[in-house]
């Protein structure tokens, strides 16, 4: 059980260091001027790249999660609502991921109407969500 908690938490962090670096990405294509076709570009591909790398570390973080919780019971029976406060938390991080693929595609059709400021706070929700799921896991308040 250690080394699925182990690997669990290596995956989650992982994809969330992609959850930090890519809204980064979107504030300087935001700040891409429009006849900076190359640099854009650059960006488009790295930001691709890395959306991508981040979709494939989310999937074993949900599995190994899945498996501590289902199969060896981490969070379940009566006093662990934290566990109910961090799988709602988990839900919206993948809704946020989503978000990220969706914006990313507005990037690349060059239908993005937010200006970079926009993204700089935007970018701020995964660190919240991620302190939040930390608390939730470590102190486990209710």
């Amino acid at each position: 059980m250690l080394w699925i908690k182990a690997f669990h938490i290596v995956f989650v962090a992982s994809w969330f260091a992609g959850l930090f670096y890519l809204p980064r990405l979107f504030v300087n294509l935001a700040m891409v001027p429009t006849e900076s076709h190359a640099e854009r570009e650059r960006l488009l591909l790295m930001a691709h790249k890395l959306y991508r790398f981040s979709t494939l570390l989310m999937v074993p973080a949900l599995l190994l999660g899945s498996v501590l919780w289902l199969y060896y019971g981490i969070g379940r029976g009566p006093g662990n609502y934290w566990m109910h406060a961090k799988l709602g938390l988990v839900l919206l991080v993948g809704g946020y991921h989503h978000a990220c693929g969706r914006i990313l595609h507005r990037f690349e059709t060059l239908t993005n109407k937010r200006p970079h400021r926009w993204y700089r706070f935007f970018n701020e929700v995964s660190v919240l969500m991620f302190a939040a799921i930390v608390i939730l896991v470590v102190v486990k308040p209710f």
